[in-house]
């Protein structure tokens, strides 16, 4: 009877372990499955690269920082002759760089057009090498194109804006291929975020963000993203 009783005992044992080990098996795969769809969709996810300057790189990324779809925003210099400059270098004007921000976004959720449009609509594009109070080449209106498609399309959009006197005067944007991106110290990064009570922040940076806010209200972004990127 004792020996029956253990029989009985060790296939219950076994049976629950095989029932166990399966649901084990199944939670895995669900897991590796979600996984999978996850990294899928990160995948498949279309991303693209704009490189804009409309004067100080703060104000530029603080304003695109803000828009729906933008992932990345980083602040640097391009259009320059000499490799790796540093700010200060920039800011003699000898370099050739603008100031300029390297705008990672989802062109499933906005167009280069779309950014276009924000680029023209917050800084000045008729003034040479100035943004209000910032003054040199390194502060000038460019667009560095990264494809054909991109130069058509930024051309089109400025023949437009002169054709239509959208502005006092003609707009003088300056449209180049693009040839290199050298990031910016590490205090540019994030600068509004970080120091927006800083006098420029507030008296400069602030206002352009209030009115951009205003125009481009569909195009905000609830999560904002790229703020977090480049803390």
């Amino acid at each position: 009877m004792m020996q029956h009783k253990k029989i009985k005992a060790t296939v219950l044992i076994f049976t629950v372990a095989f029932f166990i080990n399966a649901c084990s098996q199944v939670s895995l795969k669900d897991n590796k499955n979600k996984s999978m769809e996850s990294s899928t969709s990160k995948t498949n996810q279309q991303t693209d690269t704009a490189t804009l300057g409309a004067g100080c790189f703060w104000c530029v990324e603080a304003i695109f920082q803000k828009i729906k779809g933008v992932i990345k925003v980083e602040s640097g210099y391009s259009g320059g002759t000499i490799k790796n400059p540093t700010y200060k270098e920039v800011c003699t004007g000898l370099t050739g760089h603008a100031e300029v921000c390297q705008i990672t976004y989802n062109t499933s959720e906005i167009s280069f057009d779309e950014l276009l449009e924000v680029f023209w609509k917050t800084h000045d594009p008729t003034t040479i090498n100035r943004q209000g109070y910032d003054s040199g080449t390194q502060y000038r209106s460019a667009i560095f194109y990264h494809s054909l498609q991109q130069k058509q399309m930024a051309q089109k959009y400025k023949d437009e804006l002169n054709k239509n006197n959208t502005f006092d005067n003609p707009v003088v944007t300056e449209i180049s291929p693009f040839i290199n991106f050298y990031k910016a110290e590490d205090y540019h990064q994030n600068y509004y975020n970080q120091n927006g009570n800083e006098n420029y922040c507030r008296l400069v940076i602030k206002p352009k963000l209030e009115k951009f806010e205003k125009i481009f209200g569909n195009k905000l972004s609830k999560e904002n993203p790229a703020n977090t990127l480049n803390k």
